[in-house]
C-alpha cells in the first residue's frame, strides 16, 4: 500500500483528498502546515506528498526546499495544489523540483491520475535503473536462494562472523557454516571476499526483483 502525505491547511479540501485517495486504497497523513509537515516526512517517509503553496508559517515552496537539501528525502515525488494558476508560480515550483501541479478547483479523477502516474513512473524508473545496472545472470542467481539465505547474505555483506550471525538469528553457528557454503556454491563465489560482494548485489537487487518464497 503506497504512502500519500497530504499538507494542506483548508480543512475541507484536506478532508477531500484524504476521503478520495482512501477510497483508492492508499495510506493517508494529513498535515494542515508545512512545519509539522516536515516533520511527518522525517517520522515515517511518504511514497508521494501533495503539499498546498500557501500556507501558514512554511509555505509549500519552503517545504519543497527544505525537503530538496535533505540527501534521503530529495527524491520524494512532490506535487503541488495550489489555486495559483499564473504560469510564474507554475515555473517557479517546477524549477525549484516540483513532479506536477494540481490547479484547484481539480475532480477526483484527475487527484487519482495525478497520483497513480507519478508513483508509476517512479517505479518504471527504478526498475529500469536496476534492471540495467544488474546483469541478468546475476539475478537469476539471487532468485535461486532461499529467504533465509539472503537474509545471511546480507549480514556476511555487513561483515559479520558466523557467531554474530547465529546469535542474530537465534541459530546454531553449524547452521550458518552450512548456510554459507551454499551461498558459495549457488553463487559460485570462490571465497568470502566474492560472497560479500554479492551481498552488494543482492541489497541492490532486493524487492521487486527477488522473488519472494
Amino acid at each position: 500500500m503506497n504512502s500519500i502525505l497530504v499538507m494542506e491547511d483548508d480543512p475541507a479540501y484536506r478532508s477531500s483528498i484524504s476521503l478520495v485517495l482512501q477510497m483508492e486504497g492508499f495510506d493517508v497523513r494529513m498535515a494542515d502546515n508545512g512545519a509539522d509537515g516536515i516533520t511527518m516526512v522525517r517520522d515515517a517517509r511518504p511514497d508521494l506528498i501533495l503539499c498546498d503553496i500557501m500556507m501558514p508559517g512554511l509555505d509549500g515552496y519552503s517545504v519543497l526546499e527544505t525537503l530538496k537539501k535533505n540527501g534521503t528525502l530529495a527524491d520524494i515525488p512532490f506535487i503541488f495544489v495550489t489555486a495559483l494558476d499564473d504560469r510564474a508560480d507554475v515555473r517557479r515550483g517546477m524549477s525549484e523540483g516540483a513532479d506536477d501541479f494540481l490547479t484547484k478547483p481539480f475532480s477526483a479523477e484527475e487527484l487519482v491520475a495525478a497520483v497513480i502516474g507519478r508513483l508509476n513512473r517512479i517505479k518504471r524508473i527504478h526498475n529500469q535503473v536496476v534492471e540495467s545496472a544488474i546483469p541478468e545472470q546475476q539475478i537469476k542467481l539471487l532468485q535461486l536462494l532461499t529467504a533465509r539465505e539472503r537474509e545471511i547474505l546480507l549480514l556476511v555483506g555487513n561483515g559479520e562472523s558466523s557467531k554474530e550471525i547465529a546469535e542474530r538469528l537465534d541459530i546454531r553457528i553449524n547452521t550458518v557454516e552450512v548456510h554459507r557454503s551454499n551461498l558459495m556454491k549457488k553463487l559460485k563465489a570462490e571465497n568470502a571476499v566474492i560472497l560479500a560482494r554479492w551481498a552488494f548485489v543482492a541489497e541492490r537487487c532486493a524487492g521487486d526483483v527477488l522473488s519472494a518464497d
